[in-house]
């Protein structure tokens, strides 16, 4: 029997050429989910964000309610949800509608039409929705944020009446 000697080079060659394929293999096999973790914490980290500014938001329009201040030609709902949408960073622009305002009596607690001192006000936002960026290993839906702050409104001088909402 004649036996088939292969030289070491050849033999190296032959490897080098599988090798190549299963780097290739490898490295997507790794990147895949590398990527889909990265996009999964800039997208939890969106939704933080997102819930933070909206807070924020939310508070700087309570402290604006108490002080009975208007922009001219606005009411004080209006002028309210014009501090909110400017304090969310852009978020609300076209979505003023989450914007809700309310006024509780503070010995009842039932919602009134009113916003006279001593009344408190709730300002929330609700039902905003966030897509997430990058789907991957969970439901393509929406998650809905929601924040919301409220205070005692002020009293007003001695013959001032509150403008109108």
């Amino acid at each position: 029997m004649e036996s088939r000697m292969v030289s070491k080079p050849a033999l190296r060659r032959g490897r080098r050429v599988l090798s190549r394929g299963n780097t290739a293999v490898e490295t997507a096999m790794i990147l895949l989910p590398l990527l889909a973790l990265l996009l999964a914490f800039i997208d939890h980290g969106m939704v933080v964000f997102l819930q933070s500014t909206f807070q924020h938001a939310v508070r700087e329009g309570v402290r604006y309610a108490v002080t009975y201040q208007t922009f001219g030609g606005l009411g004080h709902d209006a002028s309210i949800r014009k501090i909110v949408v400017d304090n969310s960073m852009g978020f609300l622009r076209g979505k003023e509608s989450a914007v809700k305002i309310r006024y509780f009596d503070p010995i009842t607690f039932n919602e009134v039409p009113d916003n006279v001192p001593g009344n408190i006000v709730e300002i929330s936002i609700e039902g905003y929705e966030h897509r997430w960026m990058a789907p991957l290993w969970r439901a393509p839906g929406a998650i809905l944020l929601a924040a919301r702050a409220a205070d005692r409104m002020e009293g007003l001088p001695t013959g001032a009446s509150p403008p109108a909402r």
